[in-house]
């Protein structure tokens, strides 16, 4: 490791890194533009520049790296010198938005020019002017602001994987645009916003609307996918006004998809703020006391083996637990979070967890998909992904049809269980690379695992796993990546039924169970449930409310402390940004009101004696922010496999869940890319 002296402090630092990153790691503080950690150097912006002894002029830190005996200052007449003179370059052509730019508050440039910058400027010939670029629905442009630190270009070419953006022309003429004109195509666009230094980019759905210290910070957990990536949620009042990034490396680093950022607006839109009973065909408002009297005398003499429930995808742990030993009262054990299907195996942990963690991705060196797409399904993952593929000496095989380019190379080795048989039986070639990599990696999707022979997929896969040595003591690469916050931690309780999602459905049109309770569950057909009494407690008026008997409005994830479980059996908490409108109320305590009235009195008053319930019903949840290995063991069922495709259970990466579905801004990007799609295809 090399020694070298900085403003006097020697230190000893890894050798390869920057100077930039070893004067950060005595303390020392450099200012930058174009420098982002997890980015390729670009050494354009000259903002971090610090004086080397013996070099003839000051160097840009960010791209030299560190040497044995090097001697550096960052504090000399020279270097706040260069400083002063780069900062007064930026702002020649720097518009003075301040005052009406959305990045005000939260600016580089702003922070930066009060503390290196001078106080007038020399510069009195007219300023450049830029056209605006459209790139979609989600990122407004005011290009007259730009500097040229290509964050964005940089970020579109090696995390997105995405070129569509770079720079044309050159010197003042120089600009950041599309190449063909055309709006983006990545699912992480709006991670752009955030790394724009100068507010050139900002968030268009956010435009105007809200200064950043009229806002309270909540830190929470994204529920929109399974991912379970870490957020902060803005507030003013009860409304959400953005969700930003939170950093955790082990999970989604600093991004975070388009879907979470944006489809807040759906949290404002079409909300259940009042309990609803259907009388006459159609649903009137009634108050919290009507409706529960309602519910009770429907179940007065209603056995408990006719009573179902079913959960959703975006559910708390306590809502689910709650409702689980509400159904236990009742004389149910029918409660099911597979709404969707699928064939997992809730006896072992192993089988239904991403067992290799989201941070495995990076020592993974042969990874083969089945059934998933996760550029649709999780792209902060898939960013993962393209992350380890950039990295080098990986093989990513694919079986299943995705029509979308994933953003790196993938082998296609098939599109169903044939190819899966294939591969198992070294009928194709990919086996070898499995069985010689160190750290093996099999990605069993949804769509793989959504269908009648799910569960013999399921089986078939595990004995792969097993033959090319990717479940041993230091490694277990057999991963699930689920497409619902909700469903581990679902799992974890043991929501699950014999016959699945389809025994209650075959119940309901028998008329062998006559009640069902929907616990905000909107993804499937409601008419599967035929003559039913239907109970629907949930915050968005979906499928589910229009079909339901009784509504009992609950709250949204960003309005309700909670529980969750991600795709790696990683424990996080949700905290509370708001309120729920109007008579809404959290989940929970819905569940422990009803239970009085129905005189099955639940054991707990509180949220936090539901918490301890909840680690007694399973240890895993007192393990908040650790990812607990999950038990292996024999799981699935083998048997034949059809002979369909593999297709991912997303059709529009937009709208998927009430929240989304209810969004302008989701709406609005569904229809840029249906145009997109349209456009190709008549090309």
């Amino acid at each position: 490791m090399p020694k070298m002296k900085i403003d006097g402090i020697e230190i000893e630092v890894p050798a390869g890194i920057s100077v930039l990153q070893a004067c950060e790691m005595a303390g020392i503080e450099i200012p930058r533009f174009c420098y982002h950690e997890r980015l390729s150097i670009a050494g354009n912006c000259r903002m971090c520049l610090v004086e080397q002894e013996k070099a003839p002029k000051p160097i840009a830190s960010c791209a030299m790296p560190v040497m044995e005996g090097m001697v550096i200052h960052t504090n000399t007449p020279m270097v706040k010198k260069a400083r002063n003179g780069v900062m007064e370059f930026l702002l020649i052509n720097h518009p003075l938005d301040c005052p009406i730019c959305d990045q005000g508050g939260e600016c580089d440039l702003q922070d930066q020019a009060m503390a290196y910058g001078y106080d007038r400027s020399r510069f009195h010939e007219n300023k450049r002017a830029v056209p605006d670029k459209e790139l979609g629905p989600l990122v407004k442009t005011s290009m007259n602001r730009c500097i040229q630190c290509t964050r964005c270009v940089r970020f579109a070419t090696e995390v997105a994987g995405i070129e569509d953006l770079g720079a044309t022309g050159r010197g003042e003429q120089m600009e950041i645009t599309t190449y063909v004109q055309r709006t983006l195509t990545s699912e992480l666009s709006g991670n752009i916003v955030d790394l724009c230094p100068v507010g050139a980019l900002t968030s268009k759905p956010y435009a105007f609307n809200a200064r950043p210290w009229e806002l309270r910070k909540t830190q929470s957990i994204d529920v929109m996918d399974a991912l379970g990536s870490n957020i902060r949620i803005d507030t003013r009042g009860r409304e959400v006004m953005r969700v930003l990034p939170r950093i955790n490396e082990d999970i989604n680093e600093e991004w975070i998809a388009d879907k979470t950022r944006h489809a807040i607006d759906g949290l404002k839109r079409q909300r259940l703020d009042r309990p609803y009973v259907r009388r006459n065909g159609k649903l009137q408002p009634v108050d919290w006391t009507e409706a529960f009297d309602v519910i009770a005398t429907r179940l007065k003499d209603v056995a408990g083996a006719k009573i179902a429930a079913i959960v959703g995808d975006q559910c708390d742990a306590e809502a689910m637990l709650a409702l689980k030993d509400l159904m236990a009262a009742l004389g149910s054990s029918a409660v099911e979070c597979r709404q969707d299907g699928a064939q997992l195996d809730a006896s072992v942990r192993g089988a239904y967890l991403f067992n290799a963690g989201i941070a495995g991705i990076d020592r993974a060196d042969a990874i083969l998909l089945v059934g998933a797409n996760p550029r649709w399904e999780a792209p902060v993952l898939n960013a993962r992904i393209r992350k380890r593929y950039l990295a080098g000496k990986v093989r990513i095989g694919l079986i299943g049809e995705v029509p979308m380019d994933l953003t790196y190379p993938v082998e296609r080795l098939g599109h169903g269980p044939s190819a899966l048989d294939d591969v198992a039986e070294g009928r194709l070639a990919f086996l070898d690379a499995l069985k010689g990599a160190k750290n093996p990696m099999i990605i069993l999707g949804q769509g793989a695992l959504c269908r009648p022979d799910g569960a013999a997929v399921l089986a078939r896969t595990r004995v792969l796993a097993e033959s090319v040595n990717a479940v041993r003591d230091d490694w277990n690469g057999f991963c699930v990546l689920h497409t619902a916050a909700a469903r581990v931690a679902a799992l974890d309780l043991g929501l699950v039924t014999p016959g699945g999602i389809e025994g209650v459905f075959a119940g309901c049109e028998k008329g062998d169970i006559e009640v069902v309770y929907l616990l905000a569950a909107d993804e499937f057909d409601m008419k599967r449930l035929g003559k039913a009494f239907v109970i629907y407690q949930g915050h968005h008026g979906d499928a589910g409310a229009h079909r339901a008997d009784v509504v009992l409005p609950g709250a949204a994830y960003a309005e309700k402390p909670g529980i969750y479980a991600n795709t790696e059996g990683r424990i996080q908490l949700a905290r509370r940004a708001g309120f729920p409108p109007g008579e809404a109320r959290e989940d929970w305590a819905i569940l422990r009101a009803l239970s009085a009235v129905l005189g099955k009195k639940l054991p707990y008053d509180s949220l936090d004696q539901l918490r301890q319930r909840l680690v007694q019903a399973n240890p895993v949840f007192a393990a908040l922010d650790r990812q607990e290995a999950g038990a292996w063991g024999t799981f699935g069922t083998p048997g034949a496999m059809g002979d369909a495709p593999f297709r991912s259970p997303i059709a529009n990466y937009y709208m998927t869940c009430p929240i989304s579905r209810a969004s302008q801004t989701m709406a609005a990007c569904t229809a840029v890319r249906q145009a997109q799609q349209q456009a190709l295809a008549a090309e």
